[in-house]
């Protein structure tokens, strides 16, 4: 009997994995529903303590040692090749961004730390790293703290300046650049369970706080497009991975995220996790 209930219980989690999600990006056949497990990969990036409210609002640059890095002068576009690309991988990287593998090759995953970085220096994000971008990898500020007495272990997502921001046992783990819900109301008809259907919403992330709960390894099929290693965290909406995560919100309501973040953060990100989102995106 014990048996029947463990077998039945995880029919149960596989339903809910196929019914329950209500946002996606559209990546076409790509995409298959995966099985709620645990990714173990690891991240390794300079942990900077939280701290007290007053130094969580510190420069970066006191905490990584003032004047311990010089930067480039050379100016780099999307695309860039070589080691002064290797050299902002390495910076961003250990400032807690995600710019992907280092390989010396400017690409997506590296952009969209660049842009990470950017909106949290109060730089308007632009793929190209030139003078200020440079001098601010110099002296970075830290990314505001939304809840200063939160647990040590959390995310806060920013809608403001979408980012998210991971704090693993009090220090600041993992930031990220993000694309949360458009707030646009929207009216889908597509294919599901083998019928067409109509699904409609107002693609809002709400603010609140939360808990992460379930999640799928892989790409996971949603009616409204697919995710990357998802992991809810209010009811069908997640923290997921995305082939398209622009400047601006674009999400049905998830909070989309660059894909070599998703790739990691599943490791980090245990159940059980608070999750808060605060502010509110002004195009």
């Amino acid at each position: 009997m014990g048996a029947r209930r463990h077998l039945a219980a995880a029919a149960l989690v596989t339903v809910a994995a196929v019914t329950a999600t209500v946002c996606g990006v559209p990546v076409g056949a790509q995409a298959q529903t995966g099985t709620t497990q645990v990714r173990t990969a690891q991240l390794s990036t300079g942990n900077v303590s939280t701290g007290p409210a007053a130094a969580q609002t510190s420069t970066a640059a006191a905490q990584v040692s003032a004047g311990a890095w010089k930067a480039p002068s050379t100016t780099l576009k999307y695309g860039a090749k070589g080691s002064v690309v290797r050299t902002l991988q390495t910076r961003l990287k250990q400032l807690g961004y995600v710019p992907g593998k280092i390989d010396g090759v400017y690409g997506s995953g590296t952009r969209s730390a660049v842009y990470a970085f950017q909106k949290v220096q109060g730089i308007k994000p632009t793929s190209t790293v030139s003078g200020t971008t440079w001098r601010g990898l110099e002296k970075p500020k830290a990314p505001s703290v939304l809840v200063p007495k939160g647990k040590p272990t959390r995310v806060e997502v920013n809608l403001t300046k979408q980012i998210m921001v991971l704090y693993k046992g009090g220090k600041r783990k993992l930031i990220s650049h993000i694309s949360s819900g458009s707030g646009i109301p929207y009216v889908e008809w597509v294919v599901w369970n083998g019928k067409r259907q109509k699904f409609t919403g107002n693609a809002k992330t709400p603010t609140g706080n939360y808990k992460t709960t379930w999640r799928v390894k892989g790409w996971h099929r949603s009616y409204l497009g697919s995710l990357y290693n998802p992991i809810f965290f209010n009811g069908g909406i997640a923290l997921h991975g995305a082939t398209s995560v622009p400047l601006y919100p674009a999400s049905h309501g998830c909070v989309r995220l660059p894909m070599p973040v998703a790739e990691i953060l599943p490791g980090l990100v245990g159940t059980g996790v608070p999750v808060h989102v605060r502010g509110k995106f002004v195009r």
